[in-house]
């Protein structure tokens, strides 16, 4: 029985800390900035396990019929959870109320269980041995939670099964417990029941897991959703109308096959087309393969390298067909060589320089994705760049944001680039930015440009190098890893079009 009782125990602490990271990673998904969400979410959730550790001292009689109880209980809402937020999400305007609200009632149960554990077991171990091997068992579930959770739990299961999922887990705990304890008294009979039906209930909500999700982007999406898959680095969601195609990154739009057209021609063209003969480029970002197909218009380049974190997102933009006719089967060639690695890591151990390269990464919305936008990232991009070459950064909106526009090209000039910034507009988008860089000289605009592009042209490119008033330059912080400027600017400017 005592060995029943430990493994119990890292059980739940396993379910515990899956909640909390379900939580955070939800939160991240619907409403952005992962490095705020989680780290609100962590502290709600531990603040909530104080308040119900405080709480278990007012449970002074029938201990291990409240412990089976809260074990129902919190299974029952922590397995709901990631189903119930995705259903709300698009329906109700307080979310966030919803969201915490969810987290503190899980975090209170949760904090009840090791208490009342601790005096379930106090007449079957020692007390030192109590202590220790309640807290080791804890300790080592929360490890395993942690591991698991991003190499399996989120790209095989997704978050609502796994919510389901370890929700049984729950119950299944208060279960074995009913037996345990009093099996022949008339509430354990009755707890037994209830936790057979709230487990039923559990297992039709894993089994229906894809349906509700489907439903959840239903709602969320005016377009039909034709693929929709969570990797362990995104949400990955296609919808389609009788117009376009389009691409969401957790929740946020990427492209629209009607006008990708002019973000990526303007994105490749004027520094591939500045360059003579280039050969060797290299893409950073870009897994959809849009860029590499402006990049494969070039006869005279022979290799293009592209770093993208997210392997599932080049596998299906190499294997759906609808996708491979969007991006001109570029991802096939024999002379794309695709590295799925994070775009950091990788720079600081090439020894090649390119005469491109292609920056195409998200908005920098978060610290990680800061990182990319740093001087420690463009110094390395200057030791990667040929002496005669150009890189590309896609900077966001200079209208909507032009101070985290403006960052970007001064972070650039900052590592040694001769910069020059331009933008088009994009209908999906509106006005959006780029920073091209140059190690020596500055940059000329191009007379030539390969054949059939539908939206840059000699005379296109010298109205994109001039800002109006509205997007002026203006003075900014040199975004560094240490400061993160960039991130700040970046909320603070579109944090306005949020509300």
């Amino acid at each position: 029985m005592q060995l029943i009782l430990l493994l119990s125990i890292f059980v739940i602490a396993i379910c515990g800390l899956v909640y909390e990271l379900v939580a955070g990673t939800l939160a991240s998904y619907l409403l952005g900035d992962s490095v705020t969400q989680f780290s609100i979410i962590i502290g709600c959730y531990l603040f909530s396990m104080g308040i119900g550790s405080f709480l278990s001292k007012y449970v002074e009689k029938n201990v291990i019929r409240w412990f089976i109880q809260i074990e129902i209980l919190l299974g029952f809402v922590g397995g709901i959870s990631s189903a119930l937020l995705f259903l709300l999400f698009e329906n109700v305007s307080s979310f966030r109320l919803i969201l915490y609200l969810l987290i503190s009632v899980t975090g209170t149960l949760v904090g009840m269980e090791i208490p009342l554990l601790l005096r379930i077991l106090k007449d079957k171990l020692e007390f030192k041995d109590l202590v220790s091997k309640v807290f080791t068992f804890d300790y080592i579930g929360a490890l395993l939670a942690s591991v698991i959770f991003p190499l399996l739990l989120v790209p095989h299961f997704g978050l609502i099964r796994t919510s389901f999922f370890f929700g049984i887990a729950n119950v299944l705990v208060a279960y074995i417990f009913c037996s345990l304890f009093y099996k022949d008294q008339r509430w354990a009979i009755q707890l037994r029941v209830l936790a057979l039906f709230t487990a039923f209930l559990l297992l039709a909500g894993f089994v229906l897991s894809d349906r509700i999700m489907t439903l959840a982007e239903s709602m969320a999406y005016q377009d039909t959703v034709i693929f929709s898959k969570s990797s362990p680095y995104q949400r990955i969601v296609l919808t389609r109308s009788n117009r376009d195609l389009k691409l969401f990154l957790n929740g946020n739009l990427q492209f629209s096959s009607a006008d990708e057209y002019r973000y990526h021609e303007a994105l490749v063209h004027p520094a591939m087309s500045a360059i003579k003969n280039p050969q060797h480029i290299l893409v950073m970002g870009g897994g959809d393969g849009m860029a590499v197909r402006e990049i494969l218009k070039y006869p005279s380049v022979k290799s293009v390298s592209l770093v993208d974190l997210d392997k599932a997102m080049t596998q299906l933009f190499s294997s759906n067909q609808m996708l491979i006719k969007l991006n001109d089967s570029s991802l096939l060639s024999p002379c794309v060589k695709i590295t799925n690695e994070d775009a950091f890591e990788w720079l600081k151990k090439n020894k090649q320089q390119y005469d491109c390269i292609i920056v195409d990464f998200p908005d920098p919305s978060n610290y990680s994705l800061g990182k990319l936008y740093s001087t420690s990232f463009y110094h390395l991009l200057y030791h990667s760049l040929a002496d005669s070459g150009a890189v590309v950064i896609q900077s966001t909106s200079p209208l909507a944001a032009p101070k985290a526009f403006w960052c970007v090209a001064h972070t650039l000039e900052a590592c040694q680039f001769h910069a020059l910034p331009y933008h088009a507009y994009v209908p999906s988008f509106g006005e959006w930015g780029y920073v091209i860089g140059m190690k020596t000289g500055n940059y000329q605009v191009p007379e030539t440009y390969p054949a059939n592009l539908r939206f840059l042209s000699k005379d296109v490119l010298l109205q994109l190098t001039n800002f109006p008033r509205d997007m002026a330059e203006r003075p900014t912080e040199i975004n560094k890893l240490n400061n993160q400027a960039l991130v700040t600017y970046f909320e603070e400017e579109w944090s306005i079009y949020a509300q």
